[in-house]
């Protein structure tokens, strides 16, 4: 394929990210863009990570090689039934979410035999959301995971793969049902987490919510940044991959269970054990390149005058 017609249905964090990254790196012949918001099509515009965009997603696919889906879960198909009637033979229907089999579930029954699709999800992100948000540099470095069916054209795997490289990123392949119960150990879980945590103190009395924001350690700190992403987003994925988050979270309780044992009946022999493993496992996830060992995870510590 020369350089293809590329369509961003969806413009937030990730869409503008997929949109200046094409960008960056020269690999489109055309970006057409579409969001439901007639502000965030005119500031796409502005920022100049698409070329054109238009007020409906159907519109935006006329004559593309490549459809991103960049929505919450829960819009890809009724924006899957408008696009596909207008698409030209053999486009490619691709995606960002952090949900994989609910994505291939759906959207197969509607291919109609010439379409394909190539699920996708970029591990890379930030709490912040809207076209402002992204930059060019979000997935370099960063892996992404693509599951095909095992219908899929190799053709296709191929030129969304090849397009994923050019931007930055390493990629992976792998089953859409491993991928969601993988995800929702990594991602999916620590992210009820940090909701539940940061619920909890947004309950708290007045006074001692107060106390809690102002002496925030970094612990509280680094919950409320991940509890502050996309609602909506989040909404969906625990919804569509319910049965993968209860098993872990099924299994979380269970060893939540045990260290609340171990510590109402004083066992530090269990208590240090268990934290001499997590460790190890952070020192794992350094060295592969996920984290860095800089103290305060690198973050600037000059005092603000």
């Amino acid at each position: 394929m020369s350089k293809p017609h590329i369509a961003l249905i969806g413009m937030g964090l990730i869409g503008s990210s997929l949109g200046h990254a094409l960008k960056k790196h020269d690999l489109a012949a055309h970006i057409s863009g579409y969001a439901l918001s007639p502000e965030t099509r005119a500031r796409a515009l502005q920022l100049g990570f698409v070329d054109s965009v238009h007020d409906s997603a159907a519109d935006a696919s006329k004559g593309a090689d490549i459809v991103f889906f960049n929505t919450p879960l829960s819009a890809i198909k009724p924006l899957a039934e408008e696009i596909i009637p207008v698409l030209d033979d053999h486009a490619i229907l691709t995606d960002v979410g952090s949900v994989k089999k609910t994505v291939l579930d759906e959207l197969t029954p509607l291919l109609q035999g010439r379409i394909h699709l190539v699920p996708g999800h970029p591990i890379a992100g930030t709490e912040l959301s809207g076209p402002d948000a992204g930059f060019a540099e979000l997935f370099d470095g960063r892996w992404c995971i693509l599951t095909p069916s095992g219908d899929t054209s190799l053709i296709a795997v191929e030129e969304i793969a090849k397009l994923w490289r050019a931007m930055g990123s390493e990629v992976e392949f792998m089953e859409a049902g491993h991928h969601d119960l993988v995800l929702a150990i990594t991602s999916h879980l620590p992210h009820l987490i940090a909701y539940n945590i940061v619920g909890t103190a947004a309950q708290l009395e007045s006074d001692t919510r107060r106390d809690v924001i102002k002496y925030s350690a970094s612990g509280f700190r680094d919950f409320t940044r991940i509890a502050a992403s996309d609602p909506v987003m989040w909404r969906d994925i625990f919804i569509q991959n319910k049965e993968a988050v209860l098993e872990m979270l099924g299994r979380f309780s269970e060893d939540l269970t045990a260290l609340q044992r171990a510590i109402r009946h004083g066992d530090g022999e269990y208590l240090e054990n268990i934290f001499t493993t997590t460790r190890s496992i952070r020192k794992s996830v350094v060295e592969a390149g996920q984290d860095t060992d800089q103290p305060n995870f690198g973050r600037d510590q000059t005092p603000k005058s």
